[in-house]
């Protein structure tokens, strides 16, 4: 029986990979068609509008459901506290506000969908520099060569379009400090995990996204949005897919596999949005591709085989940790269901 748990459990995580990787890379090709339709500040405040309407009315829903759990106390997610509630809105600040707004303004001001993903793939590297130290776990040596591996990778993907962008060179800064937004965010949320459940956490988040961005959106006058059905079909399809189903992968894989193997995976975007912006937006693609496309699997391959590795050496000594393979990374990975 545990047998059967633990290959479902790695099949789910499998699809949820998957499902993360297709959903993050929307995000970037989302955010070239919707900066076509309105000013950045207009476009992600309406975004988040409607994230947080559809994350509270879900929640809503959710809570009528499950009826009361505790007399007085309707199904109520407490966060914990003024710290608490201070972490999250920290972490919220960072993961969405300080990832997606300067995401979006390099986009708008002409880097391509891959090149903003080469950046963005930086993450990997720097979780892995800093997962040892600050998280106190261990990066084996054949997933530094995999991370490796795929950095070179994504850097032949798009290195076509560096050479021919039009892009003033310090945008590519604003793709870097989302970087570091994320990886901060990431950071945060190990070393400090949260009882709180990924949806409630995850309407917080948009929550404080919303009101930040609707002080920026006053502060420049573009609050309006333009009256174009083509503006809300972006709008709509932006907050459903990039921020509800990637985010909410985002956490949901975080709290079930190590944090090297999750962030290994956002190398996969890089790829799957060079391909579609060439097949969306005649971006550069060429030999190059090739090369990168198979040097990034490889690398993955090799940063989520050394993973499987780690948590299966304790079930081979009879020892606790890989629970039947049943994803969750075992040890310390396990921290967000923590209070």
């Amino acid at each position: 029986m545990g047998k059967q748990i633990g290959i479902h459990a790695r099949v789910m995580t499998a699809l949820a990979s998957v499902a993360f990787v297709l959903s993050w890379s929307s995000g970037f090709l989302g955010a070239k068609l919707g900066t076509g339709q309105a000013p950045v500040p207009t476009l992600l405040l309406w975004r988040y509008v409607v994230v947080t309407v559809a994350l509270g009315a879900g929640l809503g829903v959710a809570r009528k459901v499950r009826g009361r759990r505790r007399a007085g106390h309707p199904g109520v997610v407490h966060l914990g506290g003024a710290r608490e509630a201070a972490h999250h809105v920290v972490v919220g600040l960072l993961s969405q506000v300080g990832y997606v707004l300067p995401v979006y303004g390099a986009i708008a001001l002409g880097v391509s969908t891959g090149a903003t993903s080469l950046v963005d793939a930086v993450q990997p590297v720097l979780v892995a520099t800093l997962v040892g130290p600050v998280l106190g776990q261990r990066v084996r040596p054949l997933q530094w060569a995999g991370l490796a591996t795929a950095f070179a990778g994504v850097a032949f993907l798009v290195s076509a379009d560096l050479r021919v962008t039009t892009a003033p060179v310090w945008a590519y800064a604003l793709p870097a400090t989302a970087v570091g937004s994320l990886v901060a965010a990431t950071m945060l949320e190990r070393r400090r995990p949260a009882a709180l459940p990924a949806a409630p956490m995850l309407a917080l988040h948009a929550t404080v996204a919303t009101l930040v961005l609707a002080v920026l959106a006053l502060a420049t006058g573009d609050v309006l949005p333009p009256a174009d059905a083509t503006f809300w079909v972006s709008t709509v399809f932006l907050a459903l897919v990039p921020s509800l189903a990637a985010y909410g992968l985002y956490w949901s894989l975080l709290r079930r596999v190590d944090v090297t193997t999750l962030n290994a995976l956002l190398f996969l975007v890089v790829p799957t949005t060079t391909l579609a912006g060439a097949a969306l937006f005649d971006e550069p693609l060429s030999a190059a591709t090739g090369a990168g496309l198979v040097l990034t699997g490889l690398g993955v391959a090799a940063v989520v085989r050394a993973e499987s590795r780690r948590r299966a050496a304790p079930a081979a000594r009879g020892g606790k940790g890989a629970e039947d393979g049943d994803g969750d990374g075992g040890g310390d990975d396990d921290g967000p269901h923590r209070p």
